[in-house]
């Protein structure tokens, strides 16, 4: 971890929710990398604790706490834990989240859409609820949610995870407003298709190729790039930038 050129974030503790694959484990151990002390969080307890050996494999600071973000309670320990070991809280990264099956809105179950959206949001809400005292004990502190692209367009068949990541944008430009004054800026990404075990199953009728074709790039998004995207969402960096959702889709967007 020592070797990184630009230590942006020494001595600073961030927060990450769904951080044991994918997006969320590569942004804590871009975190790590740039001398964050990494609070990852993830309801695998396995896979949580495989990313945090690779931070601790690479030298970085690490707290690996398992967390059910529909559980207020599980949230508030983790963070009781997260100020236990290292006192403060800097950044959060609010990123765990879930898939839908694909099917016409009638045909969605209910308790179906109740789940993707108390993952997909009500965890967001619950994280931000309970993040947000700590970051104004602070005085600062900067907020990145997961949203995706199909959080500012319909997608066919995308009913539930939709509905989520439209109120998640909601969620941000609101707290945004609540916060910017005290110093804490709160911004969403809006990630399109990225290389994940997620995207793998919520295609896995389908084919990669017909997907990729609908990217102008020519290419899938990587895990590193959005991870990059939350760094600078949380440096000096993007100090102006506040209740935005930066979109990262390859050009997706540009001609719809």
């Amino acid at each position: 971890m020592k070797n990184s050129q630009k230590m942006r974030f020494e001595n600073k503790v961030v927060f990450i929710t769904g951080a044991g694959g994918g997006i969320g484990r590569e942004t804590a151990l871009a975190f790590a990398r740039e001398g964050a002390s990494v609070v990852a969080t993830d309801i695998s307890e396995k896979a949580n604790q495989e990313t945090a050996k690779l931070i601790e494999d690479e030298g970085g600071k690490v707290l690996a706490v398992t967390v059910d973000v529909t559980d207020s309670k599980s949230i508030q320990e983790a963070l009781n834990q997260t100020i236990a070991k290292y006192g403060k809280l800097d950044f959060a990264f609010n990123n765990a989240g879930v898939e839908n099956k694909v099917e016409p809105l009638h045909e969605v179950d209910e308790e179906e859409f109740k789940r993707v959206v108390n993952i997909d949001l009500t965890g967001v809400f619950l994280c931000m609820k309970y993040q947000l005292p700590l970051l104004l004990k602070n005085g600062s502190g900067s907020i990145v949610n997961t949203a995706s692209i199909a959080g500012v367009t319909g997608f066919t068949g995308g009913a539930s995870y939709g509905a989520a990541k439209h109120g998640v944008i909601g969620l941000t430009k609101t707290a945004a407003l609540d916060y910017a004054a005290k110093g804490i800026r709160v911004n969403a990404i809006c990630p399109s298709v990225v290389e994940t075990e997620m995207i793998k199953r919520y295609n896995k009728d389908g084919s990669m190729d017909a997907l990729k074709a609908n990217l102008p790039i020519g290419r899938f998004g990587r895990v590193e790039e959005i991870a990059a995207a939350v760094l600078w969402l949380c440096s000096d960096e993007s100090e102006f930038i506040v209740g935005q959702s930066l979109i990262l889709d390859g050009g997706q967007l540009a001609g719809f």
